[in-house]
């Protein structure tokens, strides 16, 4: 488990600290994510309510470092590894989170291709020949996506170019990444 002390756009980090909750825990997550460097798997993040956190489970809250000094509202605390042989969408298939559980978030990197480029894209590919042709075209751009849903239905994403790795570049916004943000949010479906 993770400290916000582990994340390095906490308020000691030199990352800006930014208005809304969820916007600040994603940013939070790609920056922990982003110390991480490049070529790493998926993680997945429960997000939990730090007040809750302290006066609910409060030797976790001491484990994870957070005090009466901590000003997150959210604290993000990374799950196990998800297993590398299960497709990402059958993974998050099978989650069901515990009530205490505010929201979630996954980081993933991903090869993206401009809109431009999809009216090159050959028609009848395979998802594996999708993937090879992805990989090999001139405009494929290296992404890390941060994407976070809290049960209420709030969205967040955080998107970070390799070519532009530096947290002044990273985009923000709600609908950044829509599939994923369903995905993650039918995990508290049901």
């Amino acid at each position: 488990m993770l400290s916000m002390t582990d994340f390095p756009g906490s308020p000691a980090g030199g990352t800006p600290l930014a208005a809304d909750p969820l916007t600040r825990a994603v940013l939070e997550i790609d920056e922990y994510s982003a110390g991480l460097g490049w070529d790493q798997p998926a993680r997945l993040f429960a997000l939990v309510d730090t007040a809750k956190l302290r006066a609910q489970e409060p030797s976790l809250a001491e484990q994870l470092g957070i005090d009466d000094t901590t000003t997150a509202s959210l604290t993000p605390v990374e799950q196990d590894e998800i297993p590398a042989d299960v497709p990402l969408d059958e993974f998050l298939a099978t989650i069901a989170w515990p009530d205490a559980v505010t929201g979630c978030a996954l980081t993933v990197e991903r090869l993206m291709l401009p809109p431009s480029a999809e009216d090159a894209e050959p028609e009848g590919m395979d998802e594996a020949q999708l993937a090879k042709w992805v990989a090999r075209h001139p405009d494929r751009e290296e992404v890390r996506m941060t994407v976070a849903v809290l049960r209420d239905g709030r969205r967040e994403s955080a998107l970070r170019l390799r070519a532009k790795d530096s947290a002044s570049e990273v985009l923000t916004g709600s609908a950044l990444v829509p599939g994923l943000a369903e995905a993650l949010a039918a995990t508290f479906e049901g």
